[in-house]
């Protein structure tokens, strides 16, 4: 079953929120104190109030200013730093670096020379080092700067510092103007009502919500609060870690002492009792959609233990006899999570097998059937950025393919592969396919090994990860301003999983379901071919075609060409073909490292026969545990015990016949 993230279009956070842009000075702070996992509840507290809030701070003559996002930066930088950007990319051929910034003071940062410092990862420790900026400056088409240090004259040297932070001293930061605070020094200050002298609780956050910037307050748990009748709130209502919004402004705000560490208020009458008002109702909202998702859940488990009871896997539910809540809670989720038809079809297959071609075989067939549906080129012609000299011939082919891009008619699937992708922040990939680059972060940034910057606002993004780097990716993009991506426009999807079936089979047992503890399904990734399902979703493919797709590109980010094959698009777009596929000679593992472009015609025909996946076994050792005599047992395979439920993207091709699909092979 697929699982979207809270980050897809139709749920984003930062879409709930109309009046704050992530555009704006305060965006880093608004991305990093807030965990991606609590952005639902947050906006539910925001919501209501917002508006009135704003009518509040919009009502007042004087504003104060908040100076945020460099200071801000320093909750990940070491003690006595500040982070003011990272070097995203090399510049030119002369040791010049690509610099995001993430200060408000880019001026004098990036164009004064003299000290500066670099954060880096070496061999697994972070490492300082200190470095002379030598020149700055400005690069507006990217939102970024052009840096030069001393000593750093080629542009291999440059490319060691891809990924590192760049630092200054804390005591460097710039003087403000009266009435100018730094978010971090108003952040664990005391608020204080100034008429009463009542500690009212502790600033926690500081948003910038375009006009005006709001503090979110928690409440000390033994104040009184008068509620939207008149009266104090009651016991069970005054509960510690109550959050309210108070606008930091002037009028409300009159007194900021930075040296006692506190501020007063003088909120106007009702400011208070709105926040109140807007959270109770955002609680019983919470207990009505809590109770109908219990409710939801429920209906959805009995179904789903129906379905493997039919399969004759009722040892799963053993679990439910034993442990805590939690974990019963654990194996519940599991349950209701396997894609029973999926389940289904790929025991099916792997009881009774039948023929299938392999990649390789595939091609030779298709080359006997038609010769001209294979285009030869060279390695040079596949990169976005070639130039008519390199393309030469396929100079019209890469120049359909870009007038489709411009135009918003092709999407992007990338298949995140798990192995070696995940390291520290970086996503390391494997260096042997991607010899241009070592990081997720770099292969985004390149212009010439992913879509242009200038195309990447028309082009829809689906990232299919597994479940245990989908939330870093998230936060990489949101780090990264979506890489100039559209927000709206950008799914992540956690990859297509089944469980690991035992591959002894006897009378009393068929492929039966391993378990990696009493309340934990041992389970595996589906492959490539789960993809196609994951596309399923009505949310996505609906929303694709209200889009005007004509193309999806579906590559693993192993691919040494993975993102916006141009050249492919448009011969695959000359050629009226339903598949275009993106070969390279030497490369045997197809599996890994593959880029095929759909039509979105194809993709429809294959939603109708979305149970029809071909699914081959794997033999595994997997150490799992059994329940025996009321005991449970943990056993530990010398040899190959269970098998992988493995699905091939290549085996949606037999819906194809061989004259629509073309390839394009590169040496």
């Amino acid at each position: 079953m697929q699982s979207t993230s809270p980050l897809c279009s139709s749920t984003s956070f930062f879409h709930s929120f109309p009046n704050i842009s992530i555009l704006n000075r305060c965006s880093q702070l608004f991305r990093r104190r807030l965990p991606l996992t609590c952005k639902g509840s947050a906006s539910l507290i925001l919501q209501l109030p917002l508006y009135h809030l704003h009518s509040f701070a919009h009502s007042q003559p004087s504003r104060r200013r908040v100076a945020s996002s460099e200071i801000l930066e320093t909750v990940e930088a070491p003690s006595g730093f500040v982070e003011i950007g990272y070097i995203s990319n090399v510049h030119g051929t002369e040791g010049e670096v690509r610099v995001k910034p993430i200060t408000d003071f880019p001026e004098l940062r990036f164009s004064t020379p003299g000290t500066r410092w670099l954060k880096q990862q070496v061999s697994g420790r972070e490492e300082i080092r200190e470095v002379d900026l030598e020149d700055g400056r400005e690069h507006p088409g990217r939102k970024s700067w052009i840096l030069k240090f001393i000593g750093i004259d080629t542009a291999d040297q440059a490319k060691l510092l891809i990924g590192s932070t760049l630092l200054v001293k804390e005591e460097d930061r710039p003087e403000l103007e009266e009435g100018e605070f730094y978010s971090r020094d108003l952040v664990g200050m005391s608020v204080i009502l100034k008429e009463t002298s009542q500690s009212l609780g502790t600033v926690v956050n500081v948003f910038d919500s375009g006009g005006a910037d709001l503090l979110h307050v928690m409440l000390n748990s033994s104040e009184d609060i008068l509620d939207t009748s008149g009266n104090p709130t009651s016991i069970e209502t005054r509960v510690s870690g109550r959050l309210i919004w108070i606008p930091f402004v002037e009028a409300i705000v009159p007194i900021v002492d930075l040296q006692r560490r506190e501020m007063k208020i003088t909120p106007p009458k009702g400011l208070l009792e709105l926040n109140f008002q807007s959270d109770e109702r955002s609680k019983k909202e919470r207990r009505q959609l809590e109770w109908k998702e219990r409710k939801k859940f429920q209906k959805c488990l009995v179904a789903a233990k129906k379905k493997l009871s039919e399969m004759e896997q009722e040892h799963v539910f053993d679990g439910f006899k034993f442990g805590e809540k939690d974990q019963g809670k654990l194996l519940a989720d599991q349950i209701v999570g396997i894609n029973s038809k999926l389940l289904q079809k790929a025991l099916q297959d792997i009881e009774i097998p039948t023929r299938r071609l392999t990649v390789n075989e595939l091609f030779d067939a298709s080359k006997l059937v038609k010769v001209q549906n294979t285009l030869g080129i060279s390695d040079r012609c596949v990169i976005s950025g070639a130039n008519e000299e390199e393309l030469g011939t396929h100079a019209n082919l890469q120049k359909n393919g870009l007038d489709l891009i411009s135009s918003g008619k092709i999407a992007i699937v990338l298949v995140v592969n798990d192995e070696g992708w995940y390291s520290n922040l970086g996503l390391v990939c494997d260096i042997a396919d991607h010899p241009a680059s070592s990081s997720l972060p770099d292969l985004l940034s390149d212009d010439r090994r992913f879509a242009k910057i200038e195309d990447r606002p028309y082009v829809p993004l689906i990232l299919v990860c597994s479940a245990s780097t989908i939330h870093s990716i998230e936060k990489l993009f949101v780090d990264n301003d979506y890489f100039a991506f559209d927000s709206e426009k950008i799914w992540f999807l956690k990859e297509e999983r089944l469980p690991v079936v035992s591959n002894v089979v006897d009378e009393q047992s068929k492929f039966k379901i391993l378990m990696k503890s009493p309340w934990e399904i041992l389970q595996s990734p589906v492959g490539s071919g789960g993809v196609i399902n994951l596309l399923s979703s009505p949310n996505i493919l609906e929303r694709l075609t209200e889009l005007g797709m004509e193309y999806v590109e579906i590559c693993s980010s192993n691919h040494r060409n993975a993102g916006m094959n141009s050249l492919l698009l448009g011969y695959t777009h000359s050629c009226s073909a339903n598949v275009g596929i993106q070969l390279h000679k030497g490369n045997g593992d197809f599996e890994k490292s593959f880029d095929l472009i759909f039509s979105m015609n194809f993709i429809r025909k294959l939603m109708k026969q979305i149970d029809k996946p071909q699914f081959y076994a794997i033999p595994k050792s997997n150490a799992h545990v059994e329940k025996v005599e009321k005991e449970w047992v943990e056993l530990s395979p010398s040899s190959p015990n269970s098998y992988q439920l493995y699905s091939s993207i290549f085996s949606w091709l037999d819906e194809c016949s061989f004259d629509e699909i073309f390839t394009m092979e590169n040496s």
